[in-house]
């Protein structure tokens, strides 16, 4: 329970004489925080871009096959992704987990980019998220990322378009 709630609770229960804002209940040392800033709204867009770029629409896709594990879907993601994404449900409580096989469902795959985009990059534009998703945790800093971001920039541009 927060300072500021507790305090004006507990000096509000020992004074009933008038009236009291919660201002009058602080100490003088106590400040007010300003409110959290709103979640940035999941940009969909986005999202059927990176589909787009990723893989064409094809949600059975496999790519990558010259390495050992390869990417599969919509959104070309790798078990190691998958693990990602458990990891950050049990951090947050959740009783949901994925498989590899749910990386063939479109549904699936976007409900996995959305949980790993809402907690790596809540606050970021579109594109650290995308640059990240195709380079990893610190993929907006690699020059290699720049052409992927190109990529989803123009089928952003389409998609805008049609």
């Amino acid at each position: 329970m927060n300072r500021i709630y507790l305090m004006s609770m507990v000096l509000a229960i020992f004074s009933f004489n008038h009236k009291q804002t919660e201002e009058d209940c602080l100490p003088e040392y106590i400040e007010f925080k300003a409110p959290p800033k709103p979640i940035k709204q999941v940009d969909t867009r986005l999202v059927e871009a990176l589909i787009q770029v990723e893989s064409r629409g094809n949600d059975s896709c496999i790519g990558d096959r010259h390495l050992i594990i390869p990417s599969i879907g919509c959104l070309q993601i790798r078990p190691i992704m998958v693990r990602e994404v458990n990891r950050i449900l049990n951090i947050l409580g959740e009783n949901k987990q994925y498989n590899n096989k749910d990386r063939y469902s479109r549904i699936k795959s976007i409900e996995m980019f959305n949980i790993w985009r809402g907690f790596h990059h809540k606050d970021h534009d579109n594109e650290i998220i995308a640059r990240c998703w195709n380079g990893g945790p610190k993929g907006w800093k690699h020059k290699a990322t720049l052409h992927y971001w190109y990529k989803v920039q123009k089928a952003l541009q389409d998609s805008v378009e049609v």
